[in-house]
């Protein structure tokens, strides 16, 4: 018999412990694991490539918004991802959606509200806030800019979140273990991807959706 693999990745250790009791009282027979960043998200992914769900939060160790979520949806395409985040804004919920979420969980949903929300999403449905209409629409610019940040691949994605940290190409390259050169081309093809002339204007690009987190009250 299949058991439920299930990923908690949140860097605060009192809310993943009550995520973790949600999920037991309704999957008591599911695996899960936790992380408190996307090294160790990864690590666990690399492990666990049939984990049957990830549950992630917008801010954590080398997450900023939704960089790590359209990073993991190129780089798992297969594995459902859950946004779980303190921001409850509308517009943040539907572009969770537009990136590739599979549902949107508030951290301020009591227990059993997580656990029917993650019940729908294991069964192959999208749950959002019932009171969030996934219909409305962004405005042209936004939706534009949107669309072009999700063309970048997951290196690429990798590399604009330690741009926004204010990185080097050559820090990059060494987190990274490629050559400058490989991250002069990457940086190069960010910029053509979405359409800015410098490596500030592909941060503050990317700052305007949420993609590196700075988003007022995006948490």
């Amino acid at each position: 018999m299949h058991s439920t693999k299930i990923i908690l990745a949140d860097d605060h250790p009192l809310f993943r412990e009550a995520l973790r009791r949600a999920i037991e009282q309704i999957l008591p027979e599911a695996s899960v694991e936790e992380c408190s960043g996307l090294d160790s998200l990864q690590e666990t992914l690399t492990r666990s490539r049939d984990a049957d769900l990830v549950l992630l939060d917008l801010t954590m160790p080398g997450v900023q918004g939704f960089s790590g979520l359209i990073y993991l949806r190129a780089q798992y395409p297969e594995i459902p991802i859950v946004i779980v985040s303190a921001n409850e804004d509308a517009t943040v919920i539907r572009r969770a959606v537009e990136f590739g979420a599979s549902g949107f969980v508030p951290k301020s949903l009591d227990l059993e509200g997580i656990g029917n929300a993650v019940r729908t999403i294991l069964s192959g449905d999208i749950w959002v806030p019932p009171d969030v209409d996934l219909e409305a629409g962004e405005d042209k610019e936004t939706a534009d800019l949107v669309q072009r940040l999700g063309r970048l691949t997951p290196q690429q994605m990798r590399v604009l979140m330690m741009l926004s940290e204010g990185l080097l190409n050559k820090q990059i390259a060494y987190e990274l273990s490629v050559s400058e050169a490989t991250i002069k081309a990457h940086v190069s093809a960010i910029l053509q991807k979405l359409g800015v002339d410098s490596r500030t204007q592909a941060v503050i690009a990317a700052s305007r959706i949420g993609a590196t987190g700075r988003v007022t009250g995006l948490t």
